[in-house]
């Protein structure tokens, strides 16, 4: 992986330790897209650059961490978050887990283990996304499937057509009326709800 399409936000409402992740990460190569020092300008920074990835403290004025990782995590503003912080408490480690956290890291950072931490955090959710990808996919065409099968049953009782006389005829109006079978499907099926 290389470490110079890392993007990269840093949120932690301590200055110094900005300046100092900022520093360590530019310096291995990782763009810095910007900081931020609390949680809900950390979501409104995910939102404008949508980075790889997010370092982000857990206590932090007006928004704590989990919250804005939750919140960046469920809109999907960011690929990756690690948290940083001084809390090693199970409480804090649980809350991480439900927030869709990727890693976990206290304080101080040891600049030796942070950087192998980020490339496997980056790593694994970009093949978790990839994963979900392919996994919306083929619920996607699962739906379109099962809409299909209940708009030809719906012209093979009403019109009286065979299974392939009905597959047919959607797909014949799919093709002249440039729409996909899907929509041709939904179509249908408004008259069963009229």
């Amino acid at each position: 992986m290389e470490n110079n399409k890392i993007r990269v936000v840093i949120i932690d409402d301590e200055p110094i330790t900005r300046m100092d992740l900022r520093e360590i990460m530019e310096g291995e190569g990782y763009q810095v897209l910007g900081e931020a020092a609390d949680g809900f300008d950390a979501i409104e920074l995910c939102k404008e650059h949508l980075p790889d990835l997010v370092l982000m403290d857990i206590c932090m004025p007006l928004l704590d961490g989990l919250s804005a990782a939750k919140v960046i995590y469920e809109e999907r503003l960011a690929d990756t978050i690690v948290l940083l912080t001084a809390y090693s408490e199970r409480e804090y480690i649980d809350g991480a887990k439900e927030c869709g956290i990727s890693g976990y890291l206290v304080k101080p950072i040891d600049e030796k283990s942070l950087v192998p931490s980020i490339e496997l955090a980056v790593a694994r959710s970009r093949e978790m996304n990839r994963l979900r990808k392919e996994s919306e996919k083929v619920a996607k065409r699962l739906e379109n499937r099962i809409l299909i099968e209940r708009a030809k049953g719906y012209l093979m009782t009403c019109n009286h057509m065979s299974e392939p006389e009905a597959y047919e005829h959607i797909r014949t109006i799919s093709q002249k009326k440039s729409l996909s079978m899907r929509r041709v499907a939904e179509i249908i099926l408004t008259k069963v709800g009229d």
